[in-house]
């Protein structure tokens, strides 16, 4: 990992993880909701001359609502499985279209192959019959169970891991008992990265779709030293963002290994936080 030095300037480019940190909290997934005062901030902040961007594991279904609402020069979906670096010309069906048919040199998606999922889908289950798994493919989510226990709204179809069209996937979702914690990490196959959402979700993924590295791309793209740039989070899934970022923002909600290597503590979500932050900046 390469040392990134840290500043206290303006931050040229401002990068945002959305549950937890950007959103306010709601009972249900899909209640979660951004304010009119951070709407109304980081399209000052933008007007000022700072880029933003989005950095969420939301899948586009849930994700793009919020990249509509504000001025973003990047969204980073699917903790970096997919990269949009033009989102104003930017839909659903474009974004949620196999990779093999993108031309657009504007997305950038990083996956797995369908059949290598199914493969290791089917393995886990050998070994642990009773798992909740899933694929996660062009907006889809391919699954043994019924996912409206967690999420209302996002499509699923049941399948037996023998049936998944042929593509591009971009994770596997697993959502283990905690007595199943330990014997599932042990068999993890090593192509895999995996991250814990929330403390519940597993997520298994390229080990190059990350927050930390669409960070690097980011700035490649929009031409911005990683120096300068300002990345806000909460969750485990942040850190590597957030330490590579010229300065790694925590929400005072967030979890405490997440607070314990910020650089600032802003004030918490439901107190927009982040706004109250960039605030500061354009004083």
């Amino acid at each position: 990992m390469t040392t990134t030095i840290k500043t206290t300037t303006r931050p040229e480019l401002l990068v945002a993880d959305l549950d937890g940190t950007l959103l306010h909290d709601a009972e249900v997934f899909e209640d979660r909701f951004i304010t009119q005062r951070s709407i109304d901030t980081i399209a000052r902040a933008h007007d000022a001359g700072m880029k933003f961007a989005i950095a969420t594991a939301r899948p586009v279904s849930t994700g793009l609502q919020f990249a509509e609402k504000l001025p973003v020069d990047a969204v980073i979906y699917l903790n970096g499985a997919l990269i949009d670096f033009d989102p104003a010309n930017s839909d659903f069906d474009m974004l949620t279209s196999d990779s093999s048919q993108q031309s657009e040199n504007h997305l950038i998606k990083i996956g797995f192959s369908s059949q290598r999922a199914c493969e290791v889908c089917l393995f886990l289950l050998d070994r642990m019959p009773n798992l909740k798994i899933g694929i996660v493919m062009n907006d889809v989510r391919y699954t043994n169970f019924d996912v409206r226990v967690y999420w209302k709204t996002q499509a699923f179809q049941y399948t037996n891991f023998h049936d998944v069209p042929d593509g591009i996937a971009d994770k596997i979702t697993i959502f283990p008992e905690p007595e199943q914690w330990n014997e599932l990490r042990a068999l993890i196959p090593p192509d895999f990265d995996i991250s814990i959402s929330e403390g519940v979700m597993w997520m298994l993924m390229n080990p190059q779709a990350n927050k930390e590295h669409a960070l690097r791309l980011l700035c490649d793209r929009l031409d911005v030293p990683l120096e300068q740039t300002a990345a806000f989070g909460d969750d485990l899934i942040d850190i590597n963002m957030m330490s590579e970022s010229g300065r790694g923002v925590a929400v005072a909600n967030a979890n405490p290994k997440v607070l314990s290597i910020a650089d600032e503590i802003c004030p918490p979500n439901n107190e927009d936080g982040v706004a109250q932050w960039i605030e500061s900046q354009l004083r």
